[in-house]
């Protein structure tokens, strides 16, 4: 498996990167301070992803693993409008989480040409898969998220450093919350959402994440929102 080096979870940074990316600046990253009613009522609205940084502990991999090999009897079925690309390259869940937020929101401009653009419309017929490695395999990506990741305000990191940290995202299509996770098989449904509700839920989502390692304190809440 190939390997990129990690992005930093830098509202900063990661706006910066999607503006390279193609998405329109209208759009931006921004950090969401805590859990609480009062501090998600100040983020700006529409919130179209909540983007969720978690440590990868031993429990949380047991539990990723238990919930995979339940799904895989279920056969659920997703809307085809729902885009999900699996992770096949070490590192790259931080990109991988901005492509599940900006592009499960059609609404949200992409420039023609860009190499978001240009993956989506390669993407948009293969399976989760397939995707990853095409993404794998674009210089491009690979190159402007390198770019990025040299950015912020810590050291840059060895390619070959252990990264204990994982980026999701999640996002409300067809009326349902779903949890886009690169290195799981499947997207989660976590049942009914709406627009308006959809960070609120999330966050009851990322609370059940906590909850599975209540010694751990290194979460990161993220939001995607209009550019203030």
């Amino acid at each position: 498996m190939d390997v990129w080096l990690p992005l930093e979870s830098n509202p900063e940074v990661l706006s910066n990167y999607m503006t390279k990316l193609g998405v329109s600046p209208l759009w931006s990253v921004v950090d969401i301070y805590g859990m609480d009613d009062e501090l998600l009522d100040m983020v700006p609205k529409p919130v179209k992803s909540l983007i969720f940084l978690f440590p990868c502990s031993k429990a949380h991999e047991e539990f990723r693993a238990k919930e995979d090999e339940e799904l895989k009897g279920k056969n659920i079925e997703h809307p085809k409008s729902l885009f999900f690309t699996r992770q096949i390259v070490h590192n790259a869940c931080g990109t991988i989480a901005l492509i599940h937020a900006v592009l499960n929101n059609p609404d949200i401009e992409i420039e023609e040409g860009s190499v978001l653009k240009k993956y989506f419309d390669s993407a948009k017929g293969l399976t989760p898969d397939e995707r990853g490695e095409l993404l794998n395999k674009s210089v491009e990506f690979k190159e402007t998220h390198e770019e990025n990741a040299q950015q912020g305000q810590t050291a840059t990191p060895n390619i070959n450093d252990a990264v204990y940290h994982h980026f999701i995202a999640f996002v409300h299509v067809n009326g349902t919350l779903y949890e886009l996770d690169g290195r799981k098989s499947f997207p989660i449904a976590h049942g009914q959402t709406t627009p308006e509700t959809l960070l609120k839920d999330s966050v009851k989502v990322c609370k059940k994440f906590i909850e599975l390692d209540p010694s751990e304190v290194r979460f990161t809440l993220l939001g995607l929102v209009p550019t203030q």
